[in-house]
């Protein structure tokens, strides 16, 4: 296992580095996800160490692309020729030297050569001779002539998948497209959602021993201003707050339930968007929430009774097969998986696991659990639609098949309500007449994740 492999003998590897390192390996070696990666190798780490472990982990799977075409000018050979151990190493030497510029460049140098000797084959000499070259010429030298006027360069240069950028393209047009590429590599933000059932956010904002802003659209909103330990906080633990984004809030706040009333939450885990829901009820009438996952159910049910939502009734089905007593909700929310591209900056190895074929595969489930959704509702009810992905055949062009199919709804325009949000706010592109009355939060634009967002009501 390469977990906690010690380092070679009268040599000091700094912790972050190390740590960073595994998880490169793990990442790319084994198919590991980056974030679960790094829990893993973090454990022992101090704070410090922990957040830089992370900054040069993530930083570096996001700029995969960016490094290795670096990498293969430098080395005169392709990245997927090298060893495995040394292309993470240089992976992870050259992401410090371009991109962080922090730390001495010998002492980077001399542990990426270290950590790619512990691997116990050849290729430490090409480490040392890339990185050496890579510190001399600099960063402007090898990332200045970079451009990004077309997507395949955008890809290159912001480091993501052609198809990714090209899907972009069309549908944000080229300045946004550009923009948002480049949020996605830089940290998201960290947002917490006041527990309404048990405080407010200007109580909470007091209590936190860190600053915090406040968001004038959502009152139950708090954006950190500095690193904090949420989960190993007493706070979280009492129920006072949740992490999430803000992007991910409006969703609940698009359904605005009523105390009393019966909603029906699909796919509903790991249960932010449910318990939320249940703080704007303030605990009266019932929240269904289906999961089908049993371990991702439990996690559900014990986060609603950390945060005091005891009006959640946790159901384990499949959300797509889900025929709830009929049509007797007066609110559903659709909230199904899908292809993730609005939360790039949150997993940084998702946009190398997303695939064109993937989210067309992804948009047949979600329309199976739209209609399941459908169903349950009463006439006169209000479904709610969204995912955290920016992909129009997942968004905008499924709820327009769905209206086409369903000629008993009828899309509310939210856009009208929010209209900072709105596709229209957009420099460039055509929005359909679906994707004009939706709301599409990114990155760039709004510094929360990227979420698409429809209200649709039953006549």
């Amino acid at each position: 296992m390469m977990a906690g492999m010690p380092s070679p003998p009268g040599v000091s590897i700094a912790p972050a580095r190390a740590c960073a390192y595994e998880v490169l390996r793990r990442v790319y070696e084994q198919g590991a996800y980056a974030d679960e990666a790094l829990q893993a190798e973090t454990r022992e780490l101090d704070p410090r160490d922990r957040a830089l472990a992370m900054r040069l982990a993530y930083g570096a799977v996001q700029r995969t692309a960016t490094l290795d075409y670096v990498i293969e000018r430098l080395a005169g050979r392709p990245p997927q020729r090298l060893d495995a151990p040394v292309l993470a190493a240089l992976r992870l030497g050259l992401y410090e030297l371009l991109y962080l510029r922090g730390a001495p460049d010998y002492a980077v140098v001399g542990d990426a050569v270290e950590l790619a000797k512990t691997a116990g084959r050849a290729g430490h000499g090409l480490v040392n001779a890339v990185l050496r070259r890579a510190a001399r010429e600099g960063a402007q030298a090898l990332l200045g002539e970079l451009s990004d006027a077309t997507p395949e360069q955008a890809a290159i240069r912001h480091s993501h998948p052609q198809w990714i950028a090209r899907l972009w393209w069309r549908t944000l047009g080229a300045e946004d497209a550009r923009a948002l590429m480049a949020a996605d590599n830089e940290p998201g933000e960290v947002a917490l959602r006041a527990n309404m059932l048990r405080t407010d956010a200007a109580t909470l904002a007091r209590e936190l021993p860190v600053s915090t802003r406040f968001d004038p659209e959502l009152p139950e909103a708090l954006v950190l201003e500095e690193p904090y330990d949420i989960h190993g906080s007493s706070l979280w633990t009492e129920g006072a707050f949740v992490a999430q984004s803000r992007a991910a809030m409006l969703v609940a706040r698009a359904l605005a339930p009523e105390p009393g009333e019966r909603v029906l939450d699909l796919c509903a885990a790991p249960g932010g968007k449910t318990t939320h829901l249940a703080a704007l009820m303030q605990g009266e009438g019932e929240i269904v929430a289906v999961e089908r996952n049993r371990r991702r159910a439990g996690t559900l049910a014990r986060t609603a009774e950390r945060l005091g939502a005891r009006n959640v009734r946790v159901d384990i089905a499949d959300a797509a097969l889900a025929r709830p007593e009929g049509p007797v909700f007066d609110r559903v929310l659709v909230d199904p998986p899908c292809s993730g591209l609005g939360v790039l900056q949150a997993r940084p190895d998702l946009r190398w696991r997303a695939t064109p074929e993937g989210i067309a595969e992804m948009a047949g489930l979600q329309s199976r659990i739209l209609d399941a959704g459908a169903g349950a509702l009463h006439p006169e009810g209000v479904l709610v639609y969204s995912t955290c992905t920016i992909s129009p055949t997942e968004n905008e062009r499924l709820i327009a098949a769905f209206l086409d199919s369903h000629t008993d709804f009828s899309l509310e325009d939210l856009a009208a309500e929010r209209p900072a949000l709105a596709m229209s706010s957009l420099s460039e592109p055509e929005i359909s007449p679906t994707a004009a009355r939706c709301l599409l939060t990114l990155p760039h634009r709004d510094r929360t994740a990227g979420f698409f967002i429809a209200r649709l009501r039953r006549s």
